[in-house]
């Protein structure tokens, strides 16, 4: 976990667990894996799913990049990080990693291919030292993409500091460019 000033707490346990309901009931509804697909996930790439949840964009990131990628699965909630490694261990997937930290990765600079935000970002405190990490391990070619919660303050947000632009915006669905540094 980081050390910053003003830490992150994880919601309650309760909100966790509705939520969690919630979005299992949806998810499977819809076809996860044509969606990752769509969001340019390829076979070999390594993925970062920042808040991943209960884990499914991490599984259905982890069948797509396959033998030859990695998906790291961060969560600041314990819950979710026990409930995704159970669906991990379940579905035999070796390249997941999961990462309990309300933001740092540990992760090697400049090693991540695509970063999944989605329904995240909003809840961040420190939102700066997040953008600034994530800058940090993604790839100068990567897309960071950004989903949920009040689209136009996360884009005005996400530009502010220099480390990102916007490159595509698709209905509720932001994918960032990596602007390089000074």
């Amino acid at each position: 976990m980081s050390e910053q000033k003003d830490k992150q707490k994880p919601m309650p346990n309760i909100m966790f667990r509705v939520i969690s309901a919630t979005a299992t009931a949806f998810y499977k509804l819809v076809d996860i894996r044509k969606q990752v697909v769509g969001l340019g996930v390829r076979e070999g790439q390594t993925v970062l799913d920042f808040g991943c949840g209960s884990g499914y964009f991490s599984i259905a990131a982890a069948k797509i990049v396959g033998e030859r990628g990695k998906v790291y699965a961060l969560d600041i909630h314990p819950l979710a990080v026990k409930a995704i490694e159970k669906k991990i261990a379940r579905e035999r997937l070796t390249k997941v990693i999961t990462i309990l930290s309300d933001r740092d990765t540990g992760l090697p600079d400049e090693s991540v291919d695509v970063i999944l935000l989605y329904r995240t970002f909003q809840y961040v405190k420190d939102k700066k030292g997040l953008l600034q990490e994530l800058h940090r391990v993604i790839k100068p070619t990567g897309n960071l993409l950004v989903r949920g919660g009040n689209l136009k303050r996360c884009l005005k947000t996400i530009e502010k500091d220099g480390y990102f632009s916007l490159s595509d915006k698709h209905r509720m669905l932001l994918n960032f460019r990596k602007i390089k540094a000074d």
